[in-house]
C-alpha cells in the first residue's frame, strides 16, 4: 500500500476535515481516527497536522469548536460545521470534480502499470 504524498494530503485537508463534520460534530481524535479509517490508513494526522488546519478553518468561520467535558471527565474541544461551511464544502467539491476529471483526461495516455 502506497502512502499518498503530504503536499496532496495538505491541499485536500480543508475538504477532508469539512467531510467529516458534515456527519456530525466530532473532536480532534475522532476526526484523525475517521479520516485513517475511511482512508485504510493512508492518511494519518498528527495532532500538529490537525489542529492548525481546524484553528484556520474555525478563524473563516467555516467550523465552530466548544469546549465540553466528556464522558471520561476529559475536556475535548468539539467542532461543528457550519452553514458556510456547508457552502465552502460545496465548492471544494466542485473544485474537486473539476480536477478529477482533468486528470482523467490528461491520464488517458499514460500506460496502465501498478505503481
Amino acid at each position: 500500500m502506497y502512502m499518498l504524498s503530504k503536499e496532496l494530503t495538505a491541499a485536500s485537508s480543508v475538504s477532508i476535515i469539512l467531510c467529516t463534520l458534515i456527519g456530525g460534530e466530532s473532536y480532534g481524535y475522532e476526526i484523525i481516527k475517521k479520516v485513517k479509517d475511511a482512508s485504510q490508513g493512508r492518511i494519518l494526522y498528527s495532532d500538529g497536522t490537525l489542529y492548525p488546519v481546524l484553528r484556520k478553518l474555525e478563524d473563516k468561520e467555516l467550523i465552530l469548536s466548544e469546549w465540553r467535558i466528556a464522558e471520561n471527565q476529559k475536556r475535548r474541544r468539539y467542532y461543528t460545521i457550519t452553514a458556510k461551511g456547508i457552502m465552502q464544502l460545496k465548492q471544494e467539491k466542485l473544485s474537486w470534480e473539476f480536477m478529477n476529471g482533468l486528470l482523467n483526461i490528461l491520464w488517458a495516455p499514460l500506460p496502465l502499470t501498478s505503481v
